[in-house]
């Protein structure tokens, strides 16, 4: 496994804090959002790397705009 990139790390941690504190669990996020628990947790975690697309549904599960994901 490759060893994940700064932003990626900053931007997964940033997506799991703005998930807490909309008060979602990560299942309860995932479904919301159409996707795996398990893709979520590796956007958490910084080991994975999503297209824009991806962080494009993130923003509306959790109700924000996209550049919002980027503030951290």
């Amino acid at each position: 496994m490759k060893n994940p990139s700064g932003i990626q790390v900053r931007f997964g941690a940033h997506i799991k804090k703005l998930r807490l504190e909309s008060g979602l669990s990560q299942e309860a996020f995932a479904d919301k959002c159409g996707l795996d628990r398990t893709y979520v947790s590796g956007i958490e975690r910084g080991v994975r790397n999503p297209t824009i697309e991806v962080v494009s549904v993130l923003a509306r599960g959790l109700g924000l705009e996209v550049r919002e994901l980027f503030e951290f």
